[in-house]
């Protein structure tokens, strides 16, 4: 899918040198057909890193898509310069004038407050109840899974012991599910998280649906029964050494954290890890784009 982005957007560079193919806006314009309009809610502290690894998943198929990057405007930065995100991203409020066809909240490094104690906290349930009504399929990924399962559906988060980071095997708990059409029976999924969620709570909610869960790491997708909300525990985005550069980071810091799981060949931090979810991570946007985007969105918005 022809990736609609800002030409001098660093991500561009990246997925270029990768053949991913990537349309500025001077070719969009040219083409005489609607793209799919994609709004995605960053609240990683690596924002380039973030936008580089999303829009090489959502480059994979073959319609157009436009991106807009999302800043919150009730927080303040501390990793990424201001006149990057003022260049290159959106204010939330910018949102409530237009409808999207689909939208992605990232994790943030706050899963261990409470949700109320975000500085954003507001700002993102309002973009949250926007969503619900003018978004025809938000995906919540890690922490902002969380947010979302509590702010929708009152569904609590619960404190792990000790840091859950590391590649973790996933079963489907349901037949015919399109958006894990082509998956095998068996898939990994990245995990980065110090919290959980019980399967109980999930299972109470009639408009719930869990889709995946591993013995491990418990339940990891989710999905509205209406097909408008999908959430995920983990990362598909994550690239080969994020999970390493997050551990050396921690330990940088003094953080007792354990070695990320089924990653380091050997358990060796010394030794290289292998993608080997790269394939899961590509069919499982592809599905979301195809199945719960592009065949549910009308070509000609209301508004």
């Amino acid at each position: 899918m022809p990736i609609k982005i800002q030409s001098d957007l660093p991500a561009c560079r990246t997925l270029e040198k990768e053949n991913i193919f990537v349309m500025t806006e001077k070719r969009a314009a040219t083409q005489d057909i609607r793209p799919l309009k994609i709004a995605i809610i960053n609240l990683m502290p690596t924002k380039e890193i973030t936008e580089t690894q999303l829009l090489r998943l959502l480059g994979n198929t073959p319609l157009q898509i436009e991106i807009s990057l999302v800043r919150m405007e009730n927080h303040s930065s501390k990793t990424t310069d201001n006149s990057y995100l003022e260049r290159f991203y959106i204010p939330s409020t910018e949102i409530f004038k237009q409808k999207f066809d689909g939208m992605i909240i990232t994790g943030a490094p706050v899963e261990q407050m409470d949700f109320k104690k975000v500085d954003y906290w507001k700002e993102l349930c309002k973009i949250m109840d926007y969503a619900k009504n003018n978004v025809y399929s938000t995906l919540f990924l890690c922490w902002g899974c969380f947010a979302g399962l509590y702010h929708y559906y009152g569904i609590k988060k619960y404190p792990l012991q000790k840091k859950m980071s590391g590649i973790f095997m996933n079963e489907r708990t349901t037949k015919a599910e399109p958006l894990l059409r082509g998956f095998d029976d068996t898939f990994p999924i990245p995990q980065s998280r110090h919290t959980t969620l019980k399967k109980e709570d999930i299972l109470a909610c009639k408009d719930l649906k869990v889709l995946a869960e591993s013995a491990e790491a418990g339940v990891t997708i989710i999905k509205s029964k209406d097909n408008r909300q999908i959430f995920m525990t983990g990362h598909l985005e994550y690239d080969t050494m994020t999970l390493a550069e997050e551990y050396y980071r921690d330990i940088g810091k003094g953080m007792k954290v354990p070695l990320p799981k089924n990653y380091f060949p050997t358990n060796n931090v010394n030794r290289m890890p292998t993608s080997y979810w790269r394939a899961t991570a590509h069919l499982f946007y592809s599905n979301w784009l195809n199945y719960y985007v592009y065949q549910e969105t009308p070509f000609n918005f209301t508004n």
